[in-house]
């Protein structure tokens, strides 16, 4: 298993993590997974053996029960790892049992140590922007919870560019913490974090957390072009998260993923999380499974090196649209191209 830094924190995570949404199953999240606390031991323990050191949770997922069932299962293996988790959605029916005000994030953080039966987070992440509260009032409650001993990093999940830069911004110019990385949504059919999100991150040294990287399956190979959707899975007309906009693109990336896959004796899945652990602002991908036979499935990606003309079948078969402005910048200004510019921009010079 490869460690990397967490941006540019001391802290150093594994590229596979474990996402544990599955945790539970209480509620909408039943449609996800219903692991207990003795399928979530089996999986911890598989991850462990595999050298993953990061285990992602929040406080939204099944109302809670999957931070229980963390807790419990890790058990005295808790300080063995890296333990992570977020807040922001309402936890209650109350108006303020939501959103990143001083007053939720603080009781937030402390009934997710609770739950989680433990003195302390290793990375607690703002789940989701809120623009109803000052900024100056979330990072000051943050900065408050790392001073206090309950929190050791912090991060961001699902900001955009503008939210992430301003919250960089208010940090510093407070010196109060800062984030060290943001978990989002980038799989090979969802392209969209390459327009800002990962250039922010090469130019600012964050670290990058990647959720769903499968699309909810839908890279599993499992759907296939004409073909009927296996029994007890989703349908893509009931896709909700990640959106499916084009189909038929959709389609073509999952041939190329089986086909290759199909050369290499491994699963599609294998493939695409493998290209995800390529890409250069990657810190960790976070996997997660209904299943053990998924999971163990899911550690071999860990090891999957992809040769230079799979990545750039791949690459070629996903690449997003370039929008404005940045088809503007790579007509009129590739000779004034930052490092950061070029993560988004170099494919299309090349095809000049």
């Amino acid at each position: 298993m490869e460690y990397r830094n967490l941006g540019r924190s001391g802290l150093k995570v594994s590229v596979l993590s474990l996402g544990t949404m599955t945790f539970g199953g209480q509620g909408k999240f039943s449609k996800t997974g219903e692991t207990d606390v003795d399928g979530a031991r089996r999986q911890i323990d598989m991850c462990i053996d595999a050298g993953i050191n990061l285990f992602d949770t929040a406080d939204v997922y099944s109302g809670g029960v999957s931070e229980e069932i963390l807790g419990k299962a890790l058990g005295e293996k808790r300080n063995q790892v890296l333990v992570a988790t977020k807040a922001r959605f309402n936890m209650g029916n109350g108006p303020n049992d939501g959103g990143l005000s001083r007053h939720h994030l603080i009781r937030a953080c402390e009934a997710s140590l609770k739950r989680l039966n433990t003195d302390h987070i290793d990375l607690y992440q703002l789940h989701e922007w809120d623009g109803q509260t000052p900024l100056e009032e979330t990072l000051a409650a943050l900065e408050h919870l790392v001073t206090s001993g309950k929190v050791r990093y912090v991060g961001v999940s699902n900001f955009s560019g503008w939210h992430l830069m301003k919250t960089l911004g208010v940090a510093q110019s407070h010196k109060w913490v800062q984030p060290v990385s943001q978990q989002i949504h980038y799989t090979l059919q969802a392209r969209e974090a390459e327009y800002e999100l990962l250039p922010i991150t090469q130019d600012q040294g964050l670290g990058v957390l990647v959720w769903s990287p499968l699309a909810g399956g839908l890279l599993s190979g499992k759907y296939r072009r004409g073909q009927a959707a296996p029994e007890g899975t989703r349908h893509l007309a009931n896709w909700g998260e990640p959106p499916i906009y084009n189909e038929d693109a959709l389609y073509d990336i999952i041939e190329v993923l089986v086909d290759i896959a199909g050369s290499r004796g491994v699963s599609a899945a294998q493939i695409a999380l493998a290209w995800l652990i390529s890409r250069p602002s990657v810190t960790s991908v976070i996997v997660g499974a209904r299943s053990e036979e998924q999971l163990q499935d899911n550690l071999h990606s860990a090891n999957l090196i992809l040769n230079t003309e799979e990545l750039k079948r791949l690459d070629e078969i996903s690449l997003p649209t370039l929008i404005y402005p940045y088809w503007h910048q790579a007509q009129t200004a590739p000779d004034r191209l930052s490092p950061a510019d070029l993560s988004l921009l170099a494919p299309f010079l090349k095809q000049k």
